[in-house]
């Protein structure tokens, strides 16, 4: 039996990492220009257009960003773990977490992920993508439900810090994509990734 899909849908984005690898601030790199959105900004755009309401999860609570409200996570140095599950608390309804380094990601990707929501059944905690290649899930490009929320206080509770061990495959609804498909999900984190992201974008 499907589940109801009438709760409005808070997008997130992981905006709390420190950046060790990359050197600098991924937030504010302006990959498409000076006159164009930081990554920051670019990527709270997306969940704009298919979100109801868009959030930016940090290490600290600062004052708005273009009318985005951020929210600091309740334990701190647990990384993408820990800014989900105080989303999901401060939310208290589904999530769509985006990672704010992922500079080729789409509106129309993330509407991908809206619409197959909508196939989920009662037992359905995560609607993410998987690389057909390698069983790779995408957690930091997901919606989370709210009843997700107690198996992340367990996980932390019990040391487990990575996301994509939170919840259970029988509980992952998925949508596949190939190698070739892959662009959107092209992530920074370090400085030779900085560098083949302009090239591409330079090629494009």
């Amino acid at each position: 039996m499907n589940a109801p899909s009438s709760e409005p849908l808070t997008g997130v984005v992981l905006a709390g990492g420190l950046s060790t690898r990359l050197g600098n601030d991924k937030t504010v790199i302006r990959l498409y220009g000076d006159s164009e959105p930081d990554m920051l900004n670019r990527a709270c755009g997306l969940l704009a257009q298919v979100t109801d309401e868009v959030w930016i999860s940090g290490r600290t609570t600062k004052p708005k960003t273009n009318g985005y409200f951020w929210i600091c996570d309740e334990k701190k140095g647990l990384g993408p773990i820990g800014g989900v599950m105080t989303a999901l608390r401060a939310a208290q309804g589904p999530i769509m977490v985006l990672s704010c380094d992922l500079p080729f990601m789409d509106t129309h990707t993330l509407m991908k992920l809206v619409e197959k929501r909508k196939e989920r059944t009662e037992s359905t905690l995560m609607t993410t993508f998987l690389q057909v290649e390698t069983g790779f899930i995408e957690s930091l490009v997901a919606i989370y439900d709210f009843a997700a929320l107690p198996l992340f206080e367990e996980a932390i509770e019990n040391g487990i810090y990575k996301l994509s061990r939170v919840i259970d495959k029988s509980a992952q609804l998925h949508i596949p994509y190939t190698s070739r498909e892959s662009l959107p999900f092209f992530n920074i984190n370090y400085p030779a990734d900085l560098e083949m992201a302009r090239r591409i974008i330079a090629a494009l």
